[in-house]
C-alpha cells in the first residue's frame, strides 16, 4: 500500500450514481499534487522475490534520517510489475521520471540524498543501453519501453493495485458509466465486434462473436448465463495475464461486468492458478473494495443491474486451460476436456451458456469502450487488431513483459525490444505460442506477429509466450522438453493424445541419443500429424507443434543427431564430450570446485585435466570457466 494513500484521504460511500462515479474521480484528480515528490517501487512478484519491499522500506528509513519528510513529504507507492524483469528490483522518482535498476537496500540513502534532496540522478543505477553503453535517465527513452505501445498495461507500475481510488483516479470503471448510463448490451456487443478484437489465451476467436452467440443461445433457453475469466495460465515461461492481475485488477473486474451486462449475465467466475497467490490476493481486494462503492454486487451504481463475482482456485492442471476441462474444475469435478459437440457459448458451466475470456480479453474491453471501436482497430492490423502482450524471455538482452502492436516483425520485437541475443551472434529460433507453439527459425525474422501470419508459419500466437533461442541450443533438446511437458500434463483421456505423445517422445529420446534412422524420423511426422488430427482437445491438437516445425525448419540438425551421432549445438548429453584446453586452462580451479563429480584434477596455475570416465556433462564446468578452457566435443 501507498504511505498516505487516496484512500486515507477519502471518507467515501457507496455510490449510487454513474454521476457519483464521475464526480469521484474528479475529486480524486483534484486532489493531487503534481510536484510531490513520488517514489515508486515495483511490487511485481519478480521485483518481490529480489527483495523490492526491504527496498521500500529503506526508502523510507533514508526519508526520515534525511530531515526531509516535514519539508516535501515524499510518498512511497508500491505498483505492479513494470515488465523489465531482468532490471529489478526498479525504482522510479517523480515527477523527474528517473528510472533506477536494479536497486539494493544500500542504495537507499544515496538516493534520498542525491535525487530529492540535491536533484541529480545517481548514474551507477541508471539503466545502460546494451549496444551503445549509454546511461539513460528516464524509461520511456530505453529501447524496451520506447518501441512499445502499452494499453492494456498502462497503468500497471503507476497505480497502487490494492487502492481502487488510484484506479479511479486513473479513469478506472468510467467505461462501465459509460455503458450503464448510455450504452444498451447490444450497442456493447456490436462495439466489441467492431472493435476486431479477438480472443488473447490463443485461439484467436472474435470476441464480439462469442458474445452475441451466446446472447441468441440465451434468448432460446432463459435461466442463468455465466461469465469466467481464464487466469489458468500454465505455459512455462509465461507471465502476462499474471502481471495484469496483479498489477491492475480493476481493469479486468471492470471488464468482465461490461461483459456480463451485454451478455445478460449476473454472476461470474474468475478462474486462477493457487500458483498465482498474489493475484488471487490482489482480485479479492478489487472484488471487496468495487463491492465496498457499489461497483459490483446489487443495483451497481444504481442502473438496476445485478452482477457479483467469485474467484475459483486452480489446482495447477495444465490442461485446465482449455474452456472444457476449466468448467469441469470450476462445477468440482476432474478438470477433464470433453467433447465440443455444442458450444460453451451454448452449454457451458452447468450445462449454461458461457463466456469463457481470459486475462488480457477482458483487460481490453473497457479500453474499447472508452475510446471507441475504430480507436481499437486501427492499432495493429486489419485481421489482428489490437495490442498483444508478450513475456519475452531466454537468450535475450532484455527479458520481461512487453507489449506492442499486432503486426509488428518478430525480429524488430526481439532486437529493437528485446535488445537482442547477448554477445555478438544472432538469434537461431524463436518459438511463441507456448509448449505447444512452433519454433521459427532467424530467417523468418520478418513474419508479423498476428494470429494468421503465425499460423501460416506453422507456430500459433498462444496466449503470448515468446522464447529466443541462439546456437548454443539444441531443438531436438527443446522439442523434447516440451513434448515431456505436455506428456506430463496430458489428462489421458483420449488415445491419440495419451499414447501418441509417449511414442513420439521416445523417438525424440532415441535421436538425443544419436540413435534411430532417417525412417523413424519420417515416422515420427506421420505419428505427429496423426495425434494432431484425433486429439479430443487443443492440447493434443496442438502438441507436435514444437516437433513438426523444428522438424520443418531445421531437419539438418535432426539428421546430424542420426546420421552423425551429433549434436551441433553441444547439449544433448550422449552425443557430446568435455575438454579442457591446456593452452588455454590458467589453473584457478574455478571447473574443479565447480564439478560435482570430482573429475577435474590439477595443480594450482597449471593446466587441469579431466576424466572423462566420470564425466557426467553436467555442464558446470563450462559455466564456470572464465577463459574459454573447457570444450565441448
Amino acid at each position: 500500500m501507498t504511505q498516505q494513500s487516496t484512500a486515507e484521504k477519502l471518507d467515501q460511500s457507496r455510490l449510487n450514481s454513474t454521476q457519483d462515479l464521475l464526480s469521484l474521480t474528479e475529486s480524486i484528480r483534484g486532489r493531487r499534487d503534481e510536484k510531490r515528490p513520488v517514489i515508486i517501487v515495483c511490487h511485481g512478484t519478480g521485483c518481490l522475490a529480489n527483495g523490492s519491499p526491504n527496498v521500500a522500506e529503506a526508502l523510507r528509513q533514508a526519508i526520515k534520517e534525511a530531515g526531509i519528510a516535514a519539508k516535501v513529504v515524499p510518498q512511497i507507492k508500491t505498483t505492479g510489475c513494470h515488465g523489465f524483469c531482468s532490471r529489478g528490483p526498479l525504482v522510479i522518482m517523480q515527477p523527474a521520471g528517473i528510472f533506477y535498476q536494479r536497486v539494493q537496500p544500500d542504495d537507499a540513502q544515496e538516493i534520498i540524498q542525491a535525487t530529492l534532496v540535491e536533484g541529480r540522478p545517481v548514474e551507477r543505477l541508471l539503466y545502460e543501453d546494451t549496444k551503445t553503453g549509454e546511461r539513460i535517465i528516464h524509461d520511456y527513452e530505453i529501447p524496451f519501453y520506447k518501441h512499445q505501445q502499452r494499453i492494456v498495461l498502462k497503468n500497471i507500475g503507476k497505480i497502487d493495485p490494492t487502492d481502487i481510488y488510484d484506479t479511479i483516479g486513473a479513469g478506472g470503471y468510467l467505461a462501465l458509466a459509460k455503458v450503464l448510463s448510455r450504452m444498451s448490451p447490444a450497442d456493447v456487443v456490436s462495439a466489441i465486434e467492431t472493435s476486431g478484437l479477438r480472443g488473447r489465451g490463443g485461439a484467436g476467436f472474435p470476441t464480439g462473436r462469442k458474445w452475441a452467440s451466446a446472447v441468441a443461445a440465451s434468448k432460446k433457453r432463459p435461466g442463468p448465463v455465466y461469465v469466467v475469466v481464464n487466469g489458468d495460465e500454465g505455459d512455462p515461461g509465461a507471465f502476462m495475464d499474471r502481471t495484469v492481475m496483479e498489477g491492475d485488477p480493476h481493469a479486468v473486474l471492470e471488464g468482465l461486468i461490461i461483459g456480463a451486462y451485454a451478455v445478460g449475465s449476473n454472476q461470474g467466475f474468475m478462474y486462477v492458478r493457487a500458483e498465482y497467490p498474489l493475484a488471487i490476493k490482489h482480485l479479492n481486494i478489487a472484488i471487496e473494495q468495487a463491492r465496498e462503492l457499489g461497483l459490483l454486487g446489487k443495483n451497481i451504481l444504481g442502473s438496476g443491474f445485478d452482477f457479483d463475482v467469485e474467484i475459483a482456485r486452480g489446482a495447477g492442471a495444465f490442461v485446465c486451460g482449455e474452456s472444457t476441462a476449466l468448467f469441469t474444475s470450476i462445477e468440482g469435478r476432474a478438470g477433464e476436456p470433453r467433447p465440443k459437440y455444442i458450444r460453451s457459448v451454448e452449454e457451458g458451466l452447468w450445462g449454461r451458456p458461457t463466456v469463457l475470456n481470459n486475462v488480457e480479453t477482458w483487460a481490453n474491453v473497457p479500453l474499447i469502450i472508452e475510446r471507441g471501436a475504430d480507436w481499437y482497430k486501427n492499432i495493429g492490423v486489419p485481421h489482428s487488431t489490437g495490442t498483444k502482450v508478450f513475456s519475452l524471455v531466454g537468450k535475450i538482452a532484455n527479458v520481461g513483459l512487453v507489449e506492442v502492436p499486432m503486426g509488428i516483425p518478430l525480429n524488430r520485437l526481439i532486437e529493437e525490444i528485446g535488445g537482442g541475443t547477448p554477445g555478438a551472434g544472432r538469434f537461431k529460433a524463436v518459438q511463441t505460442g507456448g509448449p505447444s507453439g512452433g519454433c521459427l527459425p532467424y530467417e523468418l525474422g520478418d513474419v508479423p506477429v498476428d494470429f494468421d501470419s503465425l499460423t501460416k508459419a506453422g507456430s500459433m500466437m498462444g496466449s503470448g509466450g515468446m522464447i529466443v533461442m541462439d546456437e548454443h541450443d539444441c531443438v531436438v533438446d527443446v522439442a523434447r522438453y516440451f513434448l515431456r511437458f505436455l506428456e506430463e500434463e496430458s489428462c489421458g483421456k483420449c488415445l491419440p493424445c495419451r499414447l501418441g505423445l509417449k511414442a513420439m517422445l521416445e523417438f525424440l529420446n532415441r535421436f538425443a541419443r544419436g540413435e534411430g534412422s532417417l525412417e523413424d524420423l519420417a515416422e515420427l511426422e506421420n505419428l505427429a500429424k496423426a495425434v494432431q488430427d484425433g486429439s479430443l482437445c487443443a492440447l493434443g491438437g496442438s502438441a507436435p507443434n514444437p516437433v513438426l516445425t523444428t522438424i520443418r525448419y531445421f531437419r539438418d540438425e535432426y539428421e546430424a543427431h542420426i546420421k552423425e551421432k551429433r549434436c551441433p549445438a553441444g547439449v544433448c548429453k550422449d552425443l557430446i564430450s568435455y575438454i579442457i584446453d591446456p593452452e588455454k586452462c590458467t589453473g584457478c580451479g574455478a571447473c574443479a570446485r565447480s564439478c560435482p563429480q570430482g573429475c577435474i584434477t590439477g595443480e594450482k596455475k597449471k593446466p587441469h585435466n579431466l576424466d572423462p570416465a566420470q564425466c557426467i556433462r553436467c555442464g558446470m564446468c563450462l559455466d564456470s570457466c572464465k577463459f574459454s578452457a573447457v570444450v565441448v566435443r
